[in-house]
Parts: structure tokens; C-alpha cells; sequence
């Protein structure tokens, strides 16, 4: 049953989101509020980059930003997405090959037609594994 599900089965499709001239603690703070990991930088619905709790607050914290340095100045470019039609097995695949120290991507953008349209997490993949046990 597991091996049939696609992504769009498990995605979240009300991904919270920030935009590139944010100020990178207004970014952090709503990655705090909501409890997420990494906020998909949008431009018109289209995804062009990423920036994640642990950077931001890492930085942050070594005040390693001057005042009013923005998301499009620390954001990830490169950034790796799924789409809905992908099995889970891609998508786990996308979250953990090439990357250092064995870890793995904790969000994966959700992209169709260059879209924006949902997000799957690591927590969503272990809730599916653990109904499906």
C-alpha cells in the first residue's frame, strides 16, 4: 500500500511562504511561530529558493546578518523539488542522496507547471510509514 502513494497523497497544499526582499528575521520568526523547518521562497507562485530554520537561526545567532540583510541575500538557489505525481520513494530518495554527513532534506518542495504547490515533509512520510505498519 505504502509503495503506491504518491506525493500528492501526503503533500501539505497550504505551504506557508516567504518572498525574497523579507527581512531574514521576520523569515525566522514565522518559521518559529509555525513550527516548520524551511519556508519555499516564491516570486508569482514560482519557487526560486529555499531558507531554513537551522541557517537562519545559526546566522542569526553568530549575528552573523547586518540589519535588513533580506531572504534573497541567504536563500538557497539550487534548490531540489517533487512533483505530485512522484512516488514516495522519489521523494524520499530526492531528500537524502548527495548530502553531507548523512542528513537529509527535512522539506521538499511540491512543483508543477513551475508552480509552487504543496510541500512534503519527513514527518509526513513516517506518519505514512507508521499507518501503514
Amino acid at each position: 500500500m505504502f509503495k503506491d502513494l504518491k506525493v500528492e497523497d501526503l503533500m501539505t497544499e497550504d505551504v506557508i511562504t516567504t518572498v525574497k526582499d523579507e527581512d531574514v528575521v521576520f523569515a525566522f520568526e514565522k518559521l518559529m511561530k509555525n513550527k516548520i523547518s524551511a519556508l519555499p521562497v516564491v516570486n508569482n507562485d514560482k519557487l526560486v529558493g529555499l531558507v531554513s530554520a537551522t541557517d537562519l537561526g545559526h546566522n542569526l545567532i553568530l549575528d552573523q546578518y547586518r540589519l535588513g540583510t533580506k531572504v534573497e541575500n541567504v536563500m538557497i538557489t539550487n534548490v531540489k523539488s517533487v512533483s505530485p505525481k512522484s512516488s514516495i520513494q522519489e521523494a524520499i530518495t530526492l531528500m537524502s542522496v548527495n548530502i553531507p554527513d548523512r542528513s537529509i532534506f527535512n522539506q521538499l518542495p511540491v512543483v508543477e507547471d513551475n508552480k509552487l504547490v504543496g510541500i512534503i515533509a519527513d514527518g509526513d512520510i513516517i506518519r505514512a510509514i507508521n499507518d501503514n505498519l
